[in-house]
């Protein structure tokens, strides 16, 4: 056994340690320190993306609808990195800007949001804002925008699309028609609940308390009831309120706008947009 290990010993004893080259070694340095970059560089974009959806969850918790101005618009729906959708309503509310239809948009966002937020669905994969311009001139600017107002889905990655903005004039600015488009670019489905609206019902109670005080005072004289002048006047203003064009909107619930099938022109059914120059 001796003798037949000797040869092998000595083959091991000539063999030379084998070194790897000398200029191997900046490259692994320099790829130890790439490595170490990249992963620092991850790990900061994932505490920036944590902070950034704790704000927004902060701010939802106080409002369904956060407004912004330039410098929020930039870091939280411009800036990488996010992993969420924005909604943003670009509009003015400032009294002096006489924006009529701003302010009916503005309250069917506010059942949209509110639907958002109060329902079992709610999470930090879609948020609702707002940029007024007059806090956010210079949004609108590097938007290109000169009309209000106007509804943007900003999606978590690239940039918006032509179909990411709301077609308000063909569609109108209902709650369920903004929800319909949010289910179609975010997969996000809302349940719209609007809060009751009693004004029917107390205009019924009091159109019902004035004919009953009214024949209680004249209870001991009802020929007017029999007066034909006093129905056919009546007869007439049902017929009128009827046939109006405001009744069968009433009805059908038309858009506010439609495009014309033979030329393609957008006619609107109301002319009050605000127009920024």
């Amino acid at each position: 056994m001796g003798a037949r290990g000797a040869p092998s010993r000595r083959r091991q004893a000539g063999r030379r340690p084998r070194y790897l080259p000398t200029g191997s070694f900046p490259f692994l340095l320099l790829l130890l320190l790439l490595c170490i970059q990249l992963g620092g560089g991850q790990k900061k974009k994932e505490n920036l993306l944590a902070e950034k959806v704790e704000q927004l969850m902060e701010w939802s918790s106080r409002r369904s609808i956060f407004r912004m101005n330039g410098d929020k618009f930039r870091k939280f729906i411009k800036a990488p990195p996010r992993n969420y959708s924005m909604i943003v309503m670009f509009t003015a509310l400032q009294p002096q800007r006489q924006c009529s239809v701003c302010r009916q948009a503005n309250e069917e966002y506010q059942i949209l949001a509110n639907s958002w937020r109060y329902s079992s669905a709610f999470c930090n994969k879609l948020f609702f804002s707002m940029v007024d311009y007059d806090e956010g001139t210079d949004v609108f600017q590097q938007l290109n925008m000169n009309s209000a107002p106007t509804f943007m889905h900003f999606p978590p990655k690239g940039r918006p699309k032509r179909a990411d903005t709301f077609d308000l004039q063909r569609i109108g600015f209902a709650a369920e028609q903004l929800a319909k488009w949010i289910a179609d670019r975010t997969d996000v489905h809302i349940r719209v609940f609007r809060p009751p609206n009693y004004s029917g019902t107390i205009a019924l109670a009091l159109l019902v308390s004035l004919v009953g005080g009214l024949l209680y005072l004249r209870r001991n004289n009802l020929e007017f009831i029999y007066n034909k002048t006093g129905w056919a006047m009546v007869s007439l203003c049902i017929v009128f309120a009827m046939t109006s064009g405001q009744m069968w909107n009433h009805i059908r619930g038309p858009p506010y706008a439609h495009k014309n099938p033979h030329n393609g022109q957008v006619v609107s059914a109301f002319s009050n947009f605000f127009y920024f120059y």
